[in-house]
């Protein structure tokens, strides 16, 4: 169980903070529920406390946590499936499982390919998505606002912003 406060992150949506344990009656039953502040676009997410492990709702990682992943960013891609459709269906796979250090991986071979001009639409659509969550749980173990966190996080993967 989670409490008001905790830094938690959402499988597939980034991290949040809990604001509170609610009451709320949905399809005319009541239960309780994490309301959960998210860092990317400012929304407030109702997570059912019941059914918080089954989705995936973990507590963010830990300085050292941040420090694999810095080092996931910064080290050599792994080597993924050299077909984008399977690629794309195996990394989506790894994405709802949440896993910061699996996202970092994907991030970082997203990255080199984008680099090389070889990912197709929906790859490029993966890559952004998975930056934002990495970086919105980043943000939160580091305790600094998003747009610093991606402009950290851009310069680790030696992106250069318009």
């Amino acid at each position: 169980m989670f409490h008001v406060g905790d830094k938690v992150v959402y499988p597939m949506h980034g991290a949040g903070t809990i604001e509170s344990i609610e009451d709320r009656e949905v399809f005319g039953e009541v239960s309780k529920y994490y309301i959960i502040k998210m860092i990317l676009g400012q929304i407030k997410v109702m997570v059912p406390v019941d059914k918080a492990e089954s989705i995936g709702i973990r507590k963010i990682t830990d300085k050292e946590g941040y420090d694999k992943v810095v080092s996931i960013l910064s080290g050599k891609q792994k080597a993924m499936d050299k077909k984008w459709n399977v690629r794309f269906r195996e990394n989506e796979a790894r994405l709802k499982k949440g896993d910061i250090n699996e996202i970092a991986e994907i991030v970082n071979y997203l990255n080199y390919m984008n680099k090389k001009g070889k990912l197709s639409t929906g790859e490029k659509r993966m890559l952004e998505q998975s930056k934002q969550m990495m970086i919105s749980e980043m943000a939160l173990v580091k305790n600094v606002e998003y747009e610093q966190m991606e402009a950290e996080v851009n310069k680790i993967l030696n992106i250069c912003e318009l």
